[in-house]
């Protein structure tokens, strides 16, 4: 039996990713940029089971029959494909992140399978492939594949939507978990519902793609206020866009604006920090490190806080035989 065994670790986006063009390939309406965190990481092993009538997800312990283990095996089908294998697979994975709640534990979660899945069938894959391969699981885990800062060039076609690292000023995150909870409303259907009844949405395509030219040279210069500013203002757009669709999705919590309102007090004081968040109430802060103890107690008794520096790339970590 071929088993193999990977771990990955969630992204944020500072330039979000809002939108496809394409939902089978998980094409992007447009680029974004993230940093892949050192915490929170995605244990995953694949083992194959010719005996096996069918795939079978082990998720933190439990055996899955729903909606998680339906993409798993979607997933599964798309590596079966490339390696010319029918054998189904039994996947056991250990997420320490909180699932399905603003965090980005889909992104560390198909990372992490892409790799154990790709080793597992036999497949020799290079990074930018396994971007590729992690895409079609989900958009965000393009990034995860990439260790500390990544940009997900948006492409038109399969081969050219992937993620690759870039540079990036030395930079920490502090990590405000307001709910831990699994959100109401998924990103996949709040992403749909945006594009489709949002008037608004033009805009975010257009103004998005800018500020990922612009924050990417902000991460060239080394340009830690502009690449803040941008990233505050982003998510705040995203925020604001996926409010406006029909019917309307709010995520961000009365906490959550709490803490933006905390994190503009800092800047006024002399801090560099600006806010952001994902589809979800929970708030992650940018800063330099030698600021991180400043926002920490800025934010003390808000939230549960945890402090990230740029992560690894999502890697093997064991296969059958080693």
């Amino acid at each position: 039996m071929s088993t193999a065994t990977a771990i990955a670790h969630p992204n944020i986006a500072l330039v979000k990713y809002w939108g496809k063009r394409d939902s089978t390939l998980n094409l992007p309406a447009t680029g974004s940029l993230s940093m892949t965190l050192d915490i929170f990481p995605t244990t995953t092993t694949v083992s194959l089971d010719e005996d096996a009538a069918g795939d079978i997800l082990v998720f933190n312990g439990d055996e899955r029959a729903d909606g998680p283990a339906e993409r798993v095996t979607r997933f599964l089908d798309i590596v079966r494909e490339l390696s010319g294998s029918a054998v189904a697979a039994r996947v056991e994975t250990v997420n320490t992140v909180p699932s399905a709640a603003g965090l980005a534990s889909s992104a560390s979660g198909f990372a992490a399978l892409a790799v154990a899945a790709a080793h597992a069938y036999g497949l020799d894959l290079d990074a930018r492939a396994l971007s590729r391969l992690a895409r079609r699981g989900s958009g965000s885990a393009s990034r995860s594949i990439i260790p500390g800062f990544a940009i997900w060039h948006a492409g038109d076609s399969d081969e050219t939507s992937f993620a690759e690292a870039v540079d990036a000023p030395d930079l920490a995150m502090v990590v405000a978990m307001v709910e831990k909870r699994e959100k109401p409303v998924s990103s996949r259907e709040a992403m749909r519902r945006t594009v489709l009844t949002s008037p608004f949405y033009p805009a975010w395509v257009s103004s998005t793609a800018e500020s990922l030219d612009a924050a990417a040279e902000a991460c060239r210069a080394g340009d830690v206020e502009r690449l803040g500013r941008i990233t505050e203002v982003n998510a705040l757009r995203m925020h604001a866009l996926i409010q406006s669709c029909d019917p309307p999705i709010r995520y961000l919590s009365p906490v959550s604006v709490e803490i933006f309102d905390r994190v503009a007090a800092l800047r006024d004081a002399g801090i560099g920090a600006w806010a952001t968040a994902d589809a979800g109430p929970n708030v992650v802060v940018l800063t330099r490190p030698e600021s991180v103890t400043a926002v920490t107690n800025a934010l003390e008794g808000i939230a549960e806080l945890a402090v990230a520096r740029p992560g690894p790339a999502a890697a093997l970590v064991t296969r059958a035989g080693e």
